[in-house]
């Protein structure tokens, strides 16, 4: 007897799976083609794409030679190239690199140019602050403490990914405005660090060293 009703139940649902595909099957072949078509889409652009990466890959690295070479208008040049037409990452390293490249010719460029990239709200934020830090460092040499500290204060809180060169930096800046205290106070954070680098430990230990000796009364 159960025998029959599964036979029964099997028929049944044979009869509802053909009346189901007699009544949907242009839909379902329809979506069936499309799936195909946007698989074969998708594959399309992925090499597409690689192949983008491959050619701007090359690119980078013809300029990156450039600059190695000493031909900085050259290595700018082809860096600004490549910024216009690469793909999203390579395009934020190439706008980087060529503002880098102005830095020996026209400072004030260098440094508008990285704020252009620091202000773009659609790029990366690590390479922005990418172009925080690099303006500020071209700034130690020329802007007063206040624009430094508006400049690198913020890379230097605690959690920042660059905050170790922040803080060098702002130490360095402080001992040359003569505030050895605030130097001291900014190379102690980097000492302190767990997660800074060695070198910018053994740095910030040197240049506290420095700090402490100078800061000694003289007998």
């Amino acid at each position: 007897m159960a025998d029959i009703f599964r036979e029964v139940d099997e028929e049944v649902r044979q009869d509802q799976a053909l009346a189901l595909w007699t009544k949907y099957q242009n839909l379902i072949i329809t979506v069936a083609v499309l799936i195909v078509a946007v698989a074969g889409g998708w594959k399309l652009w992925q090499a597409q794409q690689l192949k983008a990466a491959h050619a701007a890959d090359e690119k980078l690295h013809a300029a990156m030679a450039l600059s190695r070479e000493g031909k900085p208008q050259e290595a700018e040049a082809a860096f600004a190239a490549l910024a216009k037409d690469a793909p999203s990452g390579y395009a934020a390293i190439a706008r980087l690199r060529a503002a880098g490249e102005l830095t020996a010719k026209d400072r004030k460029g260098a440094v508008a140019a990285f704020d252009k990239i620091a202000a773009d709200s659609s790029a990366d934020p690590l390479f922005r602050d990418i172009a925080r830090l690099r303006a500020g460092m071209i700034r130690v040499d020329d802007a007063d403490m206040k624009e430094i500290e508006e400049r690198l204060s913020p890379l230097a809180a605690a959690g920042q990914p660059f905050r170790a060169s922040a803080r060098e930096l702002l130490g360095l800046a402080a001992i040359k405005f003569g505030d050895l205290d605030a130097a001291g106070r900014w190379f102690d954070q980097i000492v302190s660090d767990s997660e800074a680098p060695s070198g910018a430990k053994q740095r910030a230990e040197a240049f506290l060293g420095l700090v402490r000796s100078d800061r000694k009364p003289a007998k």
